[in-house]
């Protein structure tokens, strides 16, 4: 087939880009799904307690990803200012990933216990206040709405069903856990887990 034929008759030529890219992209993730190393988790890495998995979703929903990518390049320079570089099996069970390349504020990838709860709290509430640079906005909101307890459980159950071993006793403690917790508790409670497995230098 010669390329003059592909190049004058467009649809055969969206038929072979589709399959082209098809095969491309096949081969780049099919490998990367047999790979344990992608979906096995890291030593020491679990799924949310409800706290955490409430504050994941909280961190989701204000957009926090758009500004804080959570994960660190394999490059001196992140090394050096965040911590060991990122590796698949951190992430095996965050849906969905917070991967990202802008960073607006800083890598949250390994921020969990390098500040106090209470340096969380007031800098969400008044970022301007720790960071008088920061144009962080403040999300004051945050606590005085409660986490809804069923919520957790019910989102438990999905994740479950995806392969999170989440148990039974888990899922019914759910809304205990969660009781009476604001959505800053929540999302406090969250940031201070990310990267405290693989966090030494």
């Amino acid at each position: 087939m010669s390329h003059d034929k592909i190049e004058k008759n467009i649809n055969l030529m969206s038929i072979l880009i589709v399959v082209v890219i098809s095969i491309g992209g096949l081969i780049e993730i099919i490998p990367l799904m047999a790979s344990s190393a992608a979906t096995e988790p890291y030593e020491g890495i679990k799924p949310y307690p409800a706290l955490q998995l409430a504050g994941r979703d909280i961190y989701i929903r204000e957009g926090c990803y758009g500004c804080h990518s959570q994960q660190i390049r394999p490059f001196r320079s992140e090394t050096e200012r965040y911590g060991p570089y990122s590796v698949a099996g951190e992430f095996v069970y965050d849906r969905p990933f917070q991967f990202g390349s802008k960073r607006t504020g800083p890598d949250l990838a390994r921020v969990g216990k390098r500040y106090s709860d209470e340096w969380h709290r007031l800098h969400l509430m008044q970022p301007k206040e720790l960071v008088p640079d920061s144009n962080m906005p403040a999300y004051p909101w945050l606590a005085y709405a409660t986490v809804d307890g069923e919520l957790v459980a019910r989102k438990m159950r999905a994740l479950r069903v995806l392969g999170d071993p989440y148990s039974d006793d888990d899922i019914a403690a759910a809304a205990d856990v969660v009781s009476g917790k604001t959505e800053l508790d929540a999302l406090v409670a969250y940031l201070q887990n990310l990267g405290t497995v693989r966090s030494a230098r």
